[in-house]
């Protein structure tokens, strides 16, 4: 008989790991193994296991059982003191050994040991229906990627999104909320992988990345876009209007503006459901028409000639 299987074990970590070592744990080996990603035949039963240990591991009452019983856990009834278990030899904590005898372990009879609530745990009105007799499981946590545009990242937007887990495949509507930044993490509480006989379901996490845009740079909450201006209104100033995420807005150019000037726009950057939205950077390009007419020639000559600047010397 194979020995049972060990969920710390399954999921690469220690017996006194933190909940966030055995999250993060969980998600490594969930994107390595998904069988979205991963078409290895083995991977999807390694899947498998790896949600089914971390819905145990992550959830601290079931963890708490799991380390007094091992692999009986889901069998032990609630009211079993582990120091009795463990003094009547059922086995170490953690898992050590006694998974998988129906009737009892060490030649001790479970429900002589622990009497009828023992029995009714496993012969009583519904049992072993579902789940396999294991009784209520929590879902797994589960995670999917989302690209947004820079338009969507601003407003918002709704997505249908497909997953896959032990249960099989599923879609769901997700609402991703105005002002999402590049790596946020949105948790939609209950939305993962669905519990068994009962079991509350898993918490889905949305990990955002901002898809590259020719127009727009995002640093945090920060935008950056190019502002083209003649040499003219660089010099002279002027107001130009500009398309940003949240619609065309209009920018004061300063007279006397260089190339690579940061004109800057408070507010105008990536809403912030919590606090202060970020902020929108127009960094000035001065253009210089490719294609002269003779007019516009004989002006920047006659400039050329009366102009004493010279941007190559020292102040």
């Amino acid at each position: 008989m194979a020995p049972p299987r060990d969920f710390y074990a399954d999921l690469g970590v220690s017996r006194t790991a933190s909940q966030e070592e055995i999250q993060r744990a969980y998600r490594k080996l969930a994107r390595k193994l998904h069988p979205d990603v991963n078409k290895a035949p083995e991977a999807e039963e390694r899947f498998k296991d790896v949600s089914e240990a971390y819905a145990v591991l992550s959830d601290p009452e079931q963890r708490k059982r799991y380390d007094a019983f091992g692999a009986d856990f889901r069998r032990v009834p609630e009211d079993v003191d582990p120091d009795t278990w463990s003094r009547a030899g059922a086995g170490g904590a953690g898992g050590g050994g006694f998974g998988g005898f129906e009737g009892g372990v060490g030649g001790i009879d479970f429900e002589d040991l622990f009497g009828d609530v023992f029995a009714r745990r496993r012969h009583g009105p519904g049992a072993g229906r579902r789940s396999g007799g294991w009784g209520s499981m929590p879902g797994a946590d589960q995670e999917a990627q989302v690209e947004l545009s820079v338009e969507e990242a601003y407003h918002g937007t709704r997505r249908k999104l497909t997953l896959s887990g032990p249960e099989g495949t599923r879609t769901v509507e997700v609402d991703i909320p105005a002002g999402v930044t590049d790596g946020q993490r949105i948790r939609l509480a209950g939305q993962g992988a669905r519990g068994t006989d009962g079991g509350r379901s898993g918490d889905l996490y949305l990990v955002v990345s901002i898809r590259p845009d020719d127009r727009y740079r995002v640093e945090g909450r920060n935008i950056f876009t190019r502002l083209p201006v003649t040499p003219w209104e660089a010099a002279l100033g002027t107001t130009v209007a500009l398309e940003t995420p949240g619609g065309e807005t209009k920018v004061k150019v300063p007279p006397g503006t260089s190339s690579g000037r940061r004109l800057r726009l408070r507010g105008r950057g990536l809403p912030n459901p919590r606090g202060q939205p970020g902020d929108l950077y127009a960094e000035v390009q001065i253009m210089v028409p490719p294609k002269l007419s003779d007019q516009e020639r004989r002006l920047f000559e006659q400039l050329a000639a009366t102009s004493t600047y010279n941007p190559r010397e020292r102040p």
